[in-house]
Protein backbone atom coordinates (compact mmCIF):
# COMPACT_ATOMS: atom_id res chain seq x y z
CA UNK A 1 0.00 0.00 0.00
CA UNK A 2 2.89 2.52 0.81
CA UNK A 3 4.61 2.12 -2.69
CA UNK A 4 1.04 3.00 -4.29
CA UNK A 5 0.71 5.58 -2.26
CA UNK A 6 4.00 6.89 -3.31
CA UNK A 7 3.77 6.17 -6.90
CA UNK A 8 0.33 8.75 -6.82
CA UNK A 9 2.46 11.02 -4.91
CA UNK A 10 5.02 11.12 -7.41
CA UNK A 11 2.43 10.86 -10.20
CA UNK A 12 0.94 14.19 -9.24
CA UNK A 13 4.26 15.88 -8.33
CA UNK A 14 5.01 15.34 -12.02
CA UNK A 15 1.92 16.06 -13.66
CA UNK A 16 1.91 19.58 -11.15
CA UNK A 17 5.67 19.80 -12.73
CA UNK A 18 4.36 19.75 -15.91
CA UNK A 19 1.48 22.75 -15.37
CA UNK A 20 4.58 24.81 -13.85
CA UNK A 21 6.77 24.74 -16.25
CA UNK A 22 3.84 25.71 -18.98
CA UNK A 23 1.83 27.61 -16.34
CA UNK A 24 2.83 29.04 -12.90
CA UNK A 25 0.18 27.89 -11.36
CA UNK A 26 1.56 27.83 -8.16
CA UNK A 27 3.90 30.36 -8.11
CA UNK A 28 0.79 32.30 -8.47
CA UNK A 29 -0.86 30.82 -6.01
CA UNK A 30 1.80 31.78 -3.71
CA UNK A 31 2.57 35.25 -4.82
CA UNK A 32 -1.19 35.88 -4.47
CA UNK A 33 -2.26 33.94 -1.57
CA UNK A 34 0.06 32.14 0.59
CA UNK A 35 3.08 33.94 0.08
CA UNK A 36 1.36 37.36 -0.11
CA UNK A 37 1.71 39.29 3.37
CA UNK A 38 -0.98 41.85 4.44
CA UNK A 39 -1.11 43.72 7.48
CA UNK A 40 -2.46 41.80 11.02
CA UNK A 41 -4.71 44.64 11.84
CA UNK A 42 -7.35 43.89 8.65
CA UNK A 43 -10.95 45.10 10.37
CA UNK A 44 -15.01 45.56 9.07
CA UNK A 45 -13.71 47.77 6.16
CA UNK A 46 -11.99 45.48 4.54
CA UNK A 47 -14.75 43.22 4.04
CA UNK A 48 -15.73 45.29 0.79
CA UNK A 49 -12.70 44.57 -1.75
CA UNK A 50 -13.75 41.31 -1.88
CA UNK A 51 -17.53 41.53 -1.33
CA UNK A 52 -16.91 43.77 -4.48
CA UNK A 53 -15.78 40.61 -6.36
CA UNK A 54 -18.14 38.49 -5.44
CA UNK A 55 -21.35 41.13 -6.62
CA UNK A 56 -19.17 41.36 -9.92
CA UNK A 57 -19.36 37.26 -10.42
CA UNK A 58 -22.90 37.28 -9.78
CA UNK A 59 -23.70 40.08 -11.89
CA UNK A 60 -21.54 38.58 -15.09
CA UNK A 61 -23.46 35.26 -14.24
CA UNK A 62 -26.86 36.14 -13.82
CA UNK A 63 -26.12 38.83 -16.97
CA UNK A 64 -25.20 35.73 -19.25
CA UNK A 65 -28.11 33.98 -18.49
CA UNK A 66 -30.75 36.66 -19.03
CA UNK A 67 -29.41 37.22 -22.29
CA UNK A 68 -30.36 33.93 -23.11
CA UNK A 69 -33.94 35.09 -23.14
CA UNK A 70 -33.94 38.77 -23.82
CA UNK A 71 -34.06 40.73 -27.48
CA UNK A 72 -32.92 44.18 -27.84
CA UNK A 73 -35.85 44.99 -29.53
CA UNK A 74 -37.94 48.39 -28.83
CA UNK A 75 -41.09 46.64 -29.52
CA UNK A 76 -40.53 43.13 -27.57
CA UNK A 77 -37.81 44.19 -24.67
CA UNK A 78 -40.46 44.72 -22.10
CA UNK A 79 -42.45 42.24 -23.11
CA UNK A 80 -39.38 39.57 -23.10
CA UNK A 81 -38.49 40.85 -19.36
CA UNK A 82 -42.22 39.70 -18.42
CA UNK A 83 -41.47 36.46 -20.18
CA UNK A 84 -38.23 36.00 -17.50
CA UNK A 85 -40.24 37.07 -14.97
CA UNK A 86 -43.47 34.95 -15.46
CA UNK A 87 -42.57 32.19 -17.69
CA UNK A 88 -38.49 31.29 -17.95
CA UNK A 89 -38.38 28.25 -15.05
CA UNK A 90 -36.77 30.57 -12.27
CA UNK A 91 -36.30 33.54 -14.43
CA UNK A 92 -37.93 35.80 -11.65
CA UNK A 93 -35.06 34.65 -9.26
CA UNK A 94 -32.57 35.66 -11.48
CA UNK A 95 -33.61 38.84 -12.66
CA UNK A 96 -34.10 39.82 -8.87
CA UNK A 97 -30.26 38.21 -8.30
CA UNK A 98 -29.49 40.71 -11.19
CA UNK A 99 -31.38 43.97 -10.35
CA UNK A 100 -30.47 43.43 -6.61
CA UNK A 101 -26.91 42.91 -7.10
CA UNK A 102 -26.97 46.41 -8.93
CA UNK A 103 -27.69 48.14 -5.80
CA UNK A 104 -25.68 45.77 -3.96
CA UNK A 105 -22.66 46.56 -5.93
CA UNK A 106 -22.82 50.12 -5.55
CA UNK A 107 -23.34 49.77 -1.54
CA UNK A 108 -20.30 47.90 -1.71
CA UNK A 109 -18.18 49.92 -4.02
CA UNK A 110 -18.96 53.53 -1.74
CA UNK A 111 -17.97 51.71 1.67
CA UNK A 112 -15.07 50.67 -0.60
CA UNK A 113 -14.11 54.17 -1.50
CA UNK A 114 -15.07 55.34 2.00
CA UNK A 115 -12.31 52.96 3.38
CA UNK A 116 -10.22 54.76 1.30
CA UNK A 117 -11.26 57.74 2.59
CA UNK A 118 -11.13 57.11 6.37
CA UNK A 119 -6.93 55.49 5.99
CA UNK A 120 -5.65 57.21 3.13
CA UNK A 121 -5.57 54.35 0.56
CA UNK A 122 -5.06 56.34 -2.07
CA UNK A 123 -1.45 57.73 -1.02
CA UNK A 124 1.77 57.61 -1.43
CA UNK A 125 2.72 54.42 -3.26
CA UNK A 126 -1.17 53.85 -3.80
CA UNK A 127 -1.51 56.33 -6.34
CA UNK A 128 -2.09 54.43 -9.19
CA UNK A 129 -4.34 51.50 -7.33
CA UNK A 130 -7.18 54.59 -6.41
CA UNK A 131 -6.77 55.94 -10.23
CA UNK A 132 -7.42 52.44 -11.32
CA UNK A 133 -10.46 52.25 -8.85
CA UNK A 134 -11.88 55.42 -10.28
CA UNK A 135 -12.10 54.32 -13.61
CA UNK A 136 -13.49 50.94 -12.67
CA UNK A 137 -15.97 53.11 -10.63
CA UNK A 138 -16.60 55.07 -13.78
CA UNK A 139 -17.13 52.23 -16.39
CA UNK A 140 -19.72 50.70 -13.64
CA UNK A 141 -21.88 53.72 -13.38
CA UNK A 142 -22.16 53.44 -17.34
CA UNK A 143 -22.27 49.90 -17.18
CA UNK A 144 -25.02 50.45 -14.82
CA UNK A 145 -26.95 52.93 -16.71
CA UNK A 146 -26.74 51.07 -20.02
CA UNK A 147 -28.36 48.05 -18.02
CA UNK A 148 -30.88 50.29 -16.53
CA UNK A 149 -32.26 50.78 -20.07
CA UNK A 150 -32.61 47.56 -21.13
CA UNK A 151 -36.26 46.49 -19.24
CA UNK A 152 -37.55 49.35 -21.67
CA UNK A 153 -40.30 50.44 -18.90
CA UNK A 154 -40.92 53.78 -18.90
CA UNK A 155 -38.72 55.47 -16.71
CA UNK A 156 -36.03 53.27 -18.57
CA UNK A 157 -36.99 55.33 -21.47
CA UNK A 158 -37.14 58.83 -19.83
CA UNK A 159 -34.69 57.97 -17.62
CA UNK A 160 -32.18 57.38 -21.12
CA UNK A 161 -33.97 60.35 -22.69
CA UNK A 162 -32.94 62.99 -19.73
CA UNK A 163 -28.80 61.56 -19.42
CA UNK A 164 -27.71 61.16 -22.85
CA UNK A 165 -29.77 64.72 -23.49
CA UNK A 166 -26.65 66.08 -20.96
CA UNK A 167 -24.45 65.51 -23.89
CA UNK A 168 -25.85 68.52 -25.83
CA UNK A 169 -24.12 70.48 -23.15
CA UNK A 170 -20.58 69.91 -24.76
CA UNK A 171 -19.60 73.01 -26.60
CA UNK A 172 -20.03 72.76 -30.38
CA UNK A 173 -20.12 69.36 -30.87
CA UNK A 174 -23.34 68.67 -28.34
CA UNK A 175 -25.74 68.14 -30.69
CA UNK A 176 -23.95 65.81 -32.89
CA UNK A 177 -22.96 63.92 -29.74
CA UNK A 178 -26.16 63.43 -28.61
CA UNK A 179 -27.23 61.67 -31.84
CA UNK A 180 -24.44 59.47 -31.89
CA UNK A 181 -24.69 57.96 -28.61
CA UNK A 182 -28.56 57.52 -28.91
CA UNK A 183 -27.60 56.35 -32.39
CA UNK A 184 -30.93 58.51 -33.95
CA UNK A 185 -32.56 61.57 -33.28
CA UNK A 186 -34.48 60.14 -30.44
CA UNK A 187 -34.34 57.34 -27.97
CA UNK A 188 -35.17 53.95 -30.18
CA UNK A 189 -34.54 51.09 -31.14
CA UNK A 190 -30.99 51.48 -32.07
CA UNK A 191 -30.21 53.38 -28.69
CA UNK A 192 -31.54 50.00 -27.45
CA UNK A 193 -29.42 48.10 -29.60
CA UNK A 194 -26.10 49.78 -28.88
CA UNK A 195 -26.73 50.23 -25.46
CA UNK A 196 -27.23 46.20 -25.01
CA UNK A 197 -24.11 45.71 -27.04
CA UNK A 198 -21.82 47.89 -24.57
CA UNK A 199 -23.76 46.65 -21.32
CA UNK A 200 -23.25 42.77 -22.34
CA UNK A 201 -20.09 42.48 -24.26
CA UNK A 202 -18.20 45.99 -23.99
CA UNK A 203 -18.21 47.42 -20.40
CA UNK A 204 -18.06 44.08 -18.71
CA UNK A 205 -14.63 43.36 -20.65
CA UNK A 206 -13.29 46.48 -19.56
CA UNK A 207 -14.33 46.49 -15.64
CA UNK A 208 -12.71 42.66 -15.89
CA UNK A 209 -9.80 44.16 -17.34
CA UNK A 210 -9.43 47.12 -14.58
CA UNK A 211 -10.33 44.92 -12.23
CA UNK A 212 -6.58 42.77 -12.74
CA UNK A 213 -4.96 46.21 -12.93
CA UNK A 214 -6.50 47.45 -9.79
CA UNK A 215 -5.42 44.04 -7.99
CA UNK A 216 -2.76 43.58 -9.92
CA UNK A 217 -1.11 47.29 -8.60
CA UNK A 218 -2.03 46.29 -5.33
CA UNK A 219 -0.37 43.47 -4.53
CA UNK A 220 2.49 45.18 -6.46
CA UNK A 221 3.01 47.79 -3.17
CA UNK A 222 1.00 45.76 -0.71
CA UNK A 223 -2.32 46.50 1.07
CA UNK A 224 -2.36 49.52 3.35
CA UNK A 225 -4.21 49.10 6.98
CA UNK A 226 -5.93 50.63 9.59
CA UNK A 227 -2.32 51.94 11.28
CA UNK A 228 -1.39 53.74 7.67
CA UNK A 229 2.26 51.83 8.39
CA UNK A 230 4.23 50.53 5.71
CA UNK A 231 4.80 46.23 7.21
CA UNK A 232 7.45 46.27 4.20
CA UNK A 233 10.14 48.09 6.56
CA UNK A 234 10.57 45.54 9.07
CA UNK A 235 11.09 41.78 8.31
CA UNK A 236 12.50 39.08 9.62
CA UNK A 237 15.60 37.11 9.10
CA UNK A 238 13.50 35.14 6.36
CA UNK A 239 12.43 38.71 4.56
CA UNK A 240 8.85 38.13 6.14
CA UNK A 241 7.31 41.39 7.34
CA UNK A 242 6.76 41.22 10.87
CA UNK A 243 3.58 42.85 11.09
CA UNK A 244 2.03 40.68 8.14
CA UNK A 245 0.23 37.41 7.63
CA UNK A 246 -0.43 35.54 4.82
CA UNK A 247 -3.91 36.56 3.10
CA UNK A 248 -4.49 32.43 2.72
CA UNK A 249 -5.46 30.68 4.85
CA UNK A 250 -6.05 34.05 7.89
CA UNK A 251 -7.85 36.35 5.17
CA UNK A 252 -9.49 34.27 3.24
CA UNK A 253 -11.52 32.64 5.96
CA UNK A 254 -12.16 36.17 7.38
CA UNK A 255 -13.69 37.01 4.11
CA UNK A 256 -15.43 34.10 3.86
CA UNK A 257 -17.37 34.84 6.89
CA UNK A 258 -18.14 38.49 5.52
CA UNK A 259 -19.11 36.14 2.49
CA UNK A 260 -22.06 34.75 4.45
CA UNK A 261 -23.00 38.14 6.21
CA UNK A 262 -23.22 39.84 3.08
CA UNK A 263 -25.52 36.74 1.61
CA UNK A 264 -28.00 36.46 4.08
CA UNK A 265 -29.05 40.31 3.95
CA UNK A 266 -28.66 40.09 -0.03
CA UNK A 267 -30.74 36.94 -0.36
CA UNK A 268 -33.42 38.03 2.42
CA UNK A 269 -33.76 41.18 -0.17
CA UNK A 270 -33.92 39.24 -3.05
CA UNK A 271 -36.73 37.21 -1.51
CA UNK A 272 -38.84 39.68 0.04
CA UNK A 273 -38.61 42.74 -0.65
CA UNK A 274 -36.35 42.90 -3.91
CA UNK A 275 -37.99 46.50 -5.11
CA UNK A 276 -36.62 47.85 -1.84
CA UNK A 277 -39.95 50.33 -1.96
CA UNK A 278 -39.18 51.46 -5.42
CA UNK A 279 -36.06 51.98 -4.20
CA UNK A 280 -33.78 49.41 -6.41
CA UNK A 281 -36.90 48.94 -9.00
CA UNK A 282 -38.63 51.99 -9.28
CA UNK A 283 -42.76 51.88 -9.72
CA UNK A 284 -42.68 53.75 -13.50
CA UNK A 285 -40.53 51.26 -15.05
CA UNK A 286 -43.32 48.43 -14.78
CA UNK A 287 -45.16 50.20 -17.55
CA UNK A 288 -43.90 49.72 -21.22
CA UNK A 289 -42.02 53.36 -22.62
CA UNK A 290 -44.08 54.91 -23.97
CA UNK A 291 -42.90 58.75 -25.36
CA UNK A 292 -46.44 60.37 -25.14
CA UNK A 293 -46.41 59.31 -21.45
CA UNK A 294 -43.32 61.87 -19.43
CA UNK A 295 -43.51 59.92 -15.68
CA UNK A 296 -44.58 62.49 -13.10
CA UNK A 297 -40.95 63.00 -11.50
CA UNK A 298 -37.94 61.75 -13.81
CA UNK A 299 -35.12 60.30 -11.55
CA UNK A 300 -31.81 57.99 -11.82
CA UNK A 301 -31.75 55.20 -9.74
CA UNK A 302 -30.39 55.67 -6.20
CA UNK A 303 -26.70 55.22 -6.64
CA UNK A 304 -27.03 58.31 -9.29
CA UNK A 305 -28.83 60.53 -7.20
CA UNK A 306 -26.06 62.83 -5.42
CA UNK A 307 -24.89 63.69 -9.19
CA UNK A 308 -27.99 64.00 -10.16
CA UNK A 309 -28.90 66.70 -7.61
CA UNK A 310 -26.22 68.19 -8.29
CA UNK A 311 -27.10 68.58 -12.34
CA UNK A 312 -30.57 69.97 -10.63
CA UNK A 313 -29.41 72.55 -8.65
CA UNK A 314 -27.84 74.67 -11.27
CA UNK A 315 -30.41 76.33 -13.42
CA UNK A 316 -28.33 76.15 -16.48
CA UNK A 317 -27.76 72.77 -17.82
CA UNK A 318 -24.41 73.28 -19.47
CA UNK A 319 -23.37 74.65 -16.33
CA UNK A 320 -24.99 71.61 -14.33
CA UNK A 321 -23.48 69.20 -16.03
CA UNK A 322 -20.30 70.44 -16.31
CA UNK A 323 -20.26 70.55 -12.18
CA UNK A 324 -21.40 66.71 -11.98
CA UNK A 325 -18.94 65.63 -14.14
CA UNK A 326 -16.31 67.73 -12.26
CA UNK A 327 -17.73 66.26 -9.26
CA UNK A 328 -16.27 63.09 -10.53
CA UNK A 329 -13.00 64.34 -11.66
CA UNK A 330 -11.92 65.63 -9.01
CA UNK A 331 -11.98 62.41 -6.93
CA UNK A 332 -9.17 61.41 -9.40
CA UNK A 333 -7.30 63.65 -7.90
CA UNK A 334 -7.46 63.00 -4.27
CA UNK A 335 -3.83 61.58 -3.84
CA UNK A 336 -2.47 65.26 -4.96
CA UNK A 337 -4.60 67.65 -3.32
CA UNK A 338 -4.26 65.48 0.16
CA UNK A 339 -0.44 66.28 1.22
CA UNK A 340 -0.24 65.39 4.64
CA UNK A 341 2.06 62.54 5.72
CA UNK A 342 -0.42 60.98 7.73
CA UNK A 343 -2.78 58.24 5.87
CA UNK A 344 -4.91 56.99 8.52
CA UNK A 345 -7.79 58.82 10.20
CA UNK A 346 -6.47 57.71 13.41
CA UNK A 347 -3.80 59.84 13.71
CA UNK A 348 -5.41 62.96 12.42
CA UNK A 349 -6.77 65.79 14.37
CA UNK A 350 -10.25 66.78 14.92
CA UNK A 351 -10.64 69.32 11.92
CA UNK A 352 -10.17 66.81 9.58
CA UNK A 353 -12.28 64.21 11.19
CA UNK A 354 -15.18 66.82 11.25
CA UNK A 355 -14.61 67.80 7.53
CA UNK A 356 -14.49 64.09 6.19
CA UNK A 357 -17.64 63.06 8.72
CA UNK A 358 -19.57 66.29 7.02
CA UNK A 359 -18.42 65.26 2.86
CA UNK A 360 -19.94 62.06 3.69
CA UNK A 361 -23.15 63.09 5.36
CA UNK A 362 -23.33 66.00 2.09
CA UNK A 363 -23.22 63.31 -0.31
CA UNK A 364 -25.81 61.05 1.73
CA UNK A 365 -28.38 64.16 2.06
CA UNK A 366 -27.30 65.01 -2.32
CA UNK A 367 -28.38 61.49 -2.84
CA UNK A 368 -31.97 61.99 -0.89
CA UNK A 369 -32.21 65.42 -2.39
CA UNK A 370 -31.77 63.38 -5.66
CA UNK A 371 -34.75 61.67 -5.25
CA UNK A 372 -37.32 64.03 -4.22
CA UNK A 373 -39.49 67.02 -6.48
CA UNK A 374 -37.01 69.33 -6.23
CA UNK A 375 -38.91 72.17 -4.69
CA UNK A 376 -37.58 75.42 -3.60
CA UNK A 377 -36.03 74.39 -0.08
CA UNK A 378 -34.50 71.16 -1.62
CA UNK A 379 -32.89 73.14 -4.75
CA UNK A 380 -31.32 75.24 -1.92
CA UNK A 381 -30.07 72.25 0.11
CA UNK A 382 -28.78 71.12 -3.27
CA UNK A 383 -26.88 74.20 -4.19
CA UNK A 384 -25.73 74.41 -0.67
CA UNK A 385 -24.31 70.56 -0.24
CA UNK A 386 -23.06 70.73 -4.05
CA UNK A 387 -20.77 73.72 -2.38
CA UNK A 388 -19.44 71.82 -0.02
CA UNK A 389 -18.81 69.23 -1.78
CA UNK A 390 -16.43 71.01 -3.78
CA UNK A 391 -15.32 73.20 -0.84
CA UNK A 392 -13.77 70.01 0.93
CA UNK A 393 -11.46 69.53 -1.88
CA UNK A 394 -10.28 72.97 -1.61
CA UNK A 395 -9.83 72.64 2.17
CA UNK A 396 -7.89 69.60 2.15
CA UNK A 397 -5.68 71.02 -0.80
CA UNK A 398 -4.48 74.11 2.12
CA UNK A 399 -5.18 72.61 5.48
CA UNK A 400 -3.02 69.38 4.51
CA UNK A 401 -0.24 71.13 3.50
CA UNK A 402 0.84 72.51 7.41
CA UNK A 403 -1.90 69.69 9.06
CA UNK A 404 -0.77 68.99 12.69
CA UNK A 405 -1.12 65.26 13.42
CA UNK A 406 -0.71 63.22 15.94
CA UNK A 407 2.54 60.94 16.24
CA UNK A 408 2.08 57.59 14.02
CA UNK A 409 3.65 54.36 15.12
CA UNK A 410 6.47 52.67 13.47
CA UNK A 411 4.83 49.71 13.82
CA UNK A 412 1.61 47.93 14.05
CA UNK A 413 1.00 47.76 17.96
CA UNK A 414 -1.92 45.35 17.91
Amino acid sequence: MGKIASSRTKSRNSLMDWFNQRLPVTQFYKDHLSEYYAPKNFNFWYFFGSLALLVLVNQILTGIWLTMHYKPDADQAFGMVEYIMRDVPWGWLIRYLHTTGASAFFIVIYLHMFRGLLYGSYKKPRELIWVFGMIIYLALMAEAFMGYVLPWGNMSYWGAKVITQLFAAVPWVGDALVEWVRGDYLISDATLNRFFALHVVALPLVILVLVVLHLAALHTVGSNNPEGVDIKKHKDENGVPKDGIPFHPYYTVKDIFGVGMFLLIFLFIVFVKPDMGGLFLEHDNYVPADPSSTPEHIKPVWYFTPFYAMLRAVPDMQMGALIMALAIVVLFFLPWLDRSPVKSIRYRRWPYKLMLSLFAISFVVLGWLGMQSGSVLQKLMAQILTGFYFFYFVWLFFYSRNEIYHEVPERIEK
